[in-house]
């Protein structure tokens, strides 16, 4: 993740929606892809105030109407304002939000959006396709926010089995249960599942390691894929998901697996070693838009982005250490975690 600059000189981050600085508003624009100071003119619209780009510019609905956004849409006909306020690229993928009349909602789907815009810039540096009429993009994507309906009355609350929202991938939709907006929540869930870590954007990257299987892998590469990960139908998922819950890990599984969870079945192998992949070379790319990292990642070579990983995670899990907190790199990348990277890298590599 890369930091951006305001006409001020004053460093802007990737969520802001306002230089604190000098006051001006600033936005995403989708033209030349930076955050930018957005410009109003004599006119009364927006301008892009990168000097090489100067897009006219409208905000994303989401970002006028309730602050949940930071992006921008290029107006198409200059001098003439749209009659309704479109949604961004980023938006127009959620199909389902949380009901803004619960309290809390707001600022779960506010939540959830920064995450898929942080999961849109991965993808968007690897070249992943997930834009509609993308060559080799089916089943389209979509997202859907929701929560568990509760139903009360004056004595006791339950949730059942058809009011239970379970977060997964289904054919293109990707579904997140709200409450993993919730730090509390999610903190308890990451202890009582014994994960290492459990974030929001550690979803959005799973999920949609499932939803490139479908769009990589299925039908086209599934012979690599079992020699690597096993055979996903044998035994059926239902199967090893009921197996996993009743009994423990292999003692061992980190020879093979980058988590516990990615033992309990190939596709989930897949999608943690997916999401672990997406980790590595966000925090990589990161590291050198800060400064912590001479170089940018060869997104080419994978010894060497596991190699630089392997060694900025040294550093940032003792510094983190250091202050009592939870290691930024809980993954050990061993021979065979980097072969099946290597199964994924090479999937990107004709993309890039």
């Amino acid at each position: 993740m890369r930091t951006f600059r305001c006409l001020c000189e004053n460093i802007l981050f990737f969520d802001n929606s306002l230089c604190l600085q000098c006051g001006r508003e600033v936005g995403h624009c989708p033209v030349c892809r930076l955050l930018v100071p957005l410009l109003q003119t004599a006119e009364g619209d927006l301008r892009c105030g990168n000097p090489a780009c100067e897009a006219r510019l409208v905000k994303c609905y989401n970002f006028v109407t309730y602050n949940v956004c930071n992006r921008c849409v290029q107006s198409a006909t200059e001098g003439e304002l749209p009659s309704t306020t479109p949604l961004c690229e980023c938006c127009s993928f959620t199909r389902t939000i949380p009901d803004l009349n619960v309290p809390g909602n707001l600022e779960k789907w506010y939540s959830l959006e920064m995450a898929k815009r942080r999961l849109f810039y991965d993808l968007d540096m690897l070249h992943l396709p997930y834009r509609a009429g993308s060559p080799g993009v089916q089943p389209a994507l979509c997202f859907d926010f929701k929560a568990d309906v509760t139903l009360t009355n004056e004595y006791w609350g339950t949730v059942g089995s058809k009011e239970k929202v379970y977060t997964g991938h289904d054919n293109g939709t990707i579904t997140i249960n709200i409450r993993e907006a919730d730090d509390v929540e999610r903190e308890r869930l990451r202890v009582e599942l014994g994960e290492a870590q459990r974030t929001l954007l550690g979803h959005f990257r799973h999920e949609i390691g499932h939803y490139y299987w479908d769009v990589l892998v299925k039908q086209q590469r599934e012979a690599e894929f079992i020699k690597l990960f096993g055979d996903p139908m044998n035994p059926s998922y239902q199967e090893a998901l009921t197996a996993y819950y009743n009994t423990a890990p292999p003692t061992n599984w980190q020879s093979q697996f980058v988590s516990a969870y990615a033992t309990m079945h190939p596709w989930e192998d897949f999608a943690e070693t997916f999401a672990a992949y997406l980790d590595m070379v966000s925090l990589l790319d990161t590291a050198h838009h800060v400064n912590v990292s001479s170089s940018a990642p060869s997104l080419y070579d994978l010894d060497a982005i596991v190699a630089q990983y392997q060694q900025l995670g040294i550093s940032l899990n003792e510094l983190n250490r250091s202050r009592g907190t939870m290691d930024v790199v809980p993954e050990v990348v061993s021979p065979g975690v980097k072969e099946k990277m290597r199964f994924i890298h090479h999937l990107m590599t004709p993309l890039r």
